[in-house]
């Protein structure tokens, strides 16, 4: 067995080297529980432990999975108290006794902080960190040294924080000295990676005087920007939105909240739907709504364009299979689900377009050239645009895929094997990432059908 895990005090799991899937001969018909959402579950940890000078917060729903156990870790190397009851998706975040604040919000004064390959860990204590007194050192794996901070870095030195990368250029490790934010405008760059934006308006209310944020360039993934701003109103802070990417606060702290429950995660959703249209069944993923938090959800759009039937019921959303024809999609707001997509559109009639997603190649990998050239092992044709792909369904061979330790990746492309005979999936243990229990859950769906 492969031991996989984030790094320092992060729990490890333990999954095989490379994972054989065989087709099912009948549709899947599943109720598919998903655990919590990984991107409201790193932000109400950083919301909970920057509202705790004012008392605990009960997080209900939260995700356990390497990217919340390195948020927690480093939370902790903070100064704050989380009391996490894993088994139970629950956590207790305080300032703890006998802790306060030196002069900044972050209760320690020095931090020597690991996030793996946390883009959300990673972004959002970057700019929790510019809130202190002190000085704060934020590094991760070699990927994570890969990936460009320098957008953020900027909005940081405009904020009054002393900020250095000391890898590569605009990338981690990178080193915090603040004497919190000193200044009340911040510009912040869209084009690369919404995280940085919403790091900069989780920390934003907690500055101690009233800021404005300006974004420049295109923004991408606005949803989740949406999602930081409806939470950070969810813990009582005024956040005022203007049209040009222009977020005011008026200088008044958030609330402490006693209770927060964490909604299921609609991304890994998607790869369950994704079931039911490849093999023309019935799934229903509960506990999801159009009105949630996460644009993820609008995923389904595309499987009701590709054929599909969509049902909103009370319980959650329904996905049921049926023809599929290849699509032209737009994927910018929903760009975590186009591997989904791409699994999805092998099995469809003519061609499928995915464009204005070319940011996504500084993700955990360049996830469009993984995306070709993965789907080239199964002898499909794929060709890369400026800013997306087009999938060329036909006839598929047997091929072990490797997932680049992207958790996506494995997660979508272990799709293939329910119809395909002879696909392996390297390095299975990268979904640890976000989403441990995957394998069990995708078996149990799998059940449902015949082999």
């Amino acid at each position: 067995m492969a031991v996989t895990s984030s790094g320092n005090n992060a729990v490890r799991f333990q999954f095989p080297p490379v994972r054989k899937f065989k087709p099912v001969d009948g549709p899947v018909r599943a109720t598919c529980p998903v655990p919590g959402s990984k991107s409201v579950s790193n932000r109400a940890l950083v919301l909970a432990a920057l509202g705790a000078a004012k008392g605990p917060c009960e997080l209900t729903g939260l995700l356990h999975s390497e990217d919340t156990e390195v948020m927690v870790d480093s939370l902790g190397r903070l100064g704050w108290d989380l009391g996490t009851d894993w088994e139970g998706c629950r956590a207790r975040v305080s300032l703890g006794p006998g802790k306060v604040h030196s002069g900044g919000v972050v209760p320690a004064e020095k931090a020597d902080l690991f996030v793996a390959n946390s883009g959300t860990t990673m972004r959002f204590l970057a700019a929790l960190c510019s809130l202190g007194w002190g000085s704060y050192r934020l590094d991760g794996v070699e990927r994570m040294r890969e990936r460009p901070l320098g957008d953020l870095v900027e909005a940081l030195r405009m904020a009054g924080a002393e900020v250095h990368c000391e890898g590569k250029p605009d990338c981690p490790p990178v080193l915090i000295r603040s004497e919190g934010w000193k200044k009340d405008l911040v510009r912040v760059a869209g084009e690369v990676s919404s995280q940085f934006l919403s790091g900069l308006l989780l920390a934003a209310p907690f500055a101690g005087h009233p800021v404005v944020i300006e974004t420049t360039g295109k923004l991408v993934s606005e949803p989740y920007v949406e999602m930081t701003v409806r939470m950070v109103r969810d813990w009582g802070g005024i956040v005022l939105t203007e049209g040009g990417g222009r977020f005011t606060f008026p200088g008044q702290a958030p609330c402490q909240r006693r209770e927060y429950a964490i909604e299921p995660d609609a991304s890994a959703a998607t790869y369950f739907w994704a079931m039911a249209a490849i093999t023309g069944g019935d799934v229903l993923v509960p506990g999801l709504a159009d009105g949630g938090l996460q644009g993820d959800v609008a995923f389904v759009d595309c499987l009701e364009k590709m054929g599909c039937k969509v049902s909103r019921e009370r319980e959650g959303i329904r996905v049921q299979g049926g023809p599929l024809r290849g699509i032209e999609v737009d994927m910018n707001a929903i760009s975590d689900t186009v591997m989904t997509l791409a699994s999805v559109a092998l099995f469809a009639t003519g061609p499928t377009l995915i464009k204005r997603v070319g940011h996504i190649r500084h993700k955990e990998t360049d996830r469009i050239r993984a995306v070709a050239t993965e789907l080239g092992r199964l002898g499909i044709r794929v060709d890369e645009t400026a800013d997306g792909l087009v999938i060329h369904p036909g006839p598929m061979k047997a091929a072990r895929v490797m997932t680049y330790k992207d958790h996506r990746m494995a997660m979508s492309l272990a799709l293939v094997g329910l119809r395909v005979p002879g696909l392996e999936v390297d390095d299975p243990g990268c979904v640890a990432k976000t989403y441990p229990g995957y394998w069990q859950d995708f078996d149990k769906a799998v059940a449902t059908a015949a082999h």
